[in-house]
């Protein structure tokens, strides 16, 4: 089955074709690096790490871009709130970014670009713009795209120029410095005197900063060419982002700039999106106070990645529940090493889950499925079959008792294993009072005791 995926663009459900048979450039729209990852980066980003795997899995080269924004208005207000240089504001940050990811399972993108590093390559697509006729420079010193001049602009979000309003980050004030259009976005940012100098760098059209969607049309088409095979984003993204990363880079080129654009539904608190903007975002170094990295990572693969869904505790100890009973499978029945037959019943369903727009719900079906026929055959190859199709979408690697005894927020395993221990002393001198009482006092804490002839394990409750 061939591998189909959303395309917003064209809105609609499409084969995934690559310009060069084999091999896919991806480009991901990655962090602003002024504050820690939130769980609606997660959102996004798990979406993504899921991607590049299952093309990798299903036997795409890929080449894997996902940029860091590390000059932006943002920036350098944090930085200069808190007394320190945007270079130290942004390595602490992309530092505990890094340190984030790798808890929820995320594998390193095959290249990560900082903006800061691609200031002579926004400045030639600038330069390009401004010979075509599609850039402007204002009283005030800024850069502006022209918007109207771009015949195709709209085309990605569905917008007439007509209905268009100016989104996120984009300046509406008309006649403010001579911008020409209220819909026209900044391409260079002049430097104010009051500004760090390491905001400021040096261009033909005097001291100043790129703009942010000129930061990824030169990053992303410097590391990849043209067209991009995919290109993705949160879908707070499409509109004016993506748009005006179309606009700038074809405008600039002539040639397309992504063939297929895929976006991520909103991670929701009480049906509004979560966001740093609107203050009611839970960092995820917060949520990885209360749960393990791999249930977050599990929890955010249960809904499709276009359905916006809630964020709650209950949804994720209804998620920690479930990845239970999934290595719990794993735990009774120690998996035999495979290599996943795609002719098998169960590796096909999951396979053909995961081609029809990435349907994770689906393929997490297929595992819960498997785990009930390990429960009942004992099968070890069934049980390493379960492990094998769960590491293309990076969960049950852990040896199943770290999951099953991992996680819980103030229990510490040596008490319970000396616990244990005091309770078999209680069994062995025929005190069975004593006995209980541990295993209902352990029970309070969490910890469920499980007795076989080879001795007693525990688990999380």
């Amino acid at each position: 089955m061939t591998l189909r995926l959303h395309n917003t663009l064209t809105r609609t459900l499409e084969d995934f074709t690559p310009v060069e048979a084999g091999k896919v450039r991806m480009y991901v729209c990655g962090i602003t690096v002024y504050d820690l990852c939130h769980m609606g980066h997660a959102r996004t980003m798990t979406v993504f790490d899921v991607v590049y795997r299952w093309l990798r899995t299903i036997g795409y080269e890929v080449t894997y871009v996902r940029n860091i924004t590390d000059i932006d208005d943002k920036i350098i207000r944090r930085a200069v709130e808190r007394g320190i240089t945007i270079g130290e504001l942004t390595t602490q940050t992309t530092q505990a970014m890094h340190q984030d990811f790798a808890a929820i399972g995320l594998l390193p993108p095959t290249h990560e670009p900082r903006a800061t590093e691609y200031v002579p390559q926004m400045l030639d697509v600038i330069a390009q713009l401004e010979a075509r006729g599609l850039a402007y420079q204002s009283d005030d010193g800024d850069v502006n795209f022209a918007v109207r001049r771009f015949a195709g602009y709209g085309k990605l979000s569905g917008k007439s120029l007509d209905d268009l309003r100016a989104g996120e980050r984009v300046a509406v004030q008309q006649g403010d410095g001579g911008k020409g259009d209220p819909l026209d976005f900044v391409l260079w940012k002049s430097a104010k005197p009051e500004e760090p100098a390491e905001a400021k760098f040096d261009s033909r059209y005097g001291a100043g900063r790129p703009g942010w969607h000129i930061e990824c049309s030169a990053m992303a088409c410097s590391m990849l060419g043209q067209p991009i095979d995919l290109h993705g984003g949160g879908m707070d993204l499409q509109f004016p982002h993506h748009e005006n990363e179309i606009a700038q880079t074809e405008g600039a080129t002539g040639a397309t700039f992504a063939r297929h654009w895929m976006h991520t539904g909103f991670l929701n608190v009480d049906d509004v999106k979560m966001s740093k903007s609107l203050g009611n975002f839970f960092t995820i170094r917060e949520v990885l106070e209360r749960y393990d990295g791999e249930t977050l990572r599990f929890f955010l693969l249960r809904t499709h990645y276009r359905s916006p869904f809630n964020f709650s505790d209950a949804h994720i100890d209804d998620a920690r529940a479930a990845l239970r009973r999934l290595y719990t499978a794993l735990d009774k029945v120690p998996a035999e090493a495979v290599t996943i037959d795609w002719q098998q019943p169960a590796a096909a369903a999951f396979r053909d889950a995961m081609n029809d727009d990435l349907n994770t719900p689906a393929a997490l079906a297929v595992l819960f499925e498997l785990a009930s026929e390990v429960n009942r055959s004992g099968s070890a190859a069934q049980a390493g079959l379960l492990k094998a199709l769960g590491a293309t979408l990076g969960v049950l690697q852990l040896a199943p008792q770290a999951y099953l005894q991992g996680g819980q927020s103030g229990l510490d395993e040596a008490a319970v294993n000396a616990a244990i221990e005091a309770r078999a002393a209680a069994k062995l001198a025929r005190n069975f009072a004593e006995a209980d009482r541990i295993r209902a006092q352990l029970l309070e804490q969490g910890v469920v005791l499980k007795d076989s002839a080879q001795g007693t394990t525990w688990v999380r409750a």
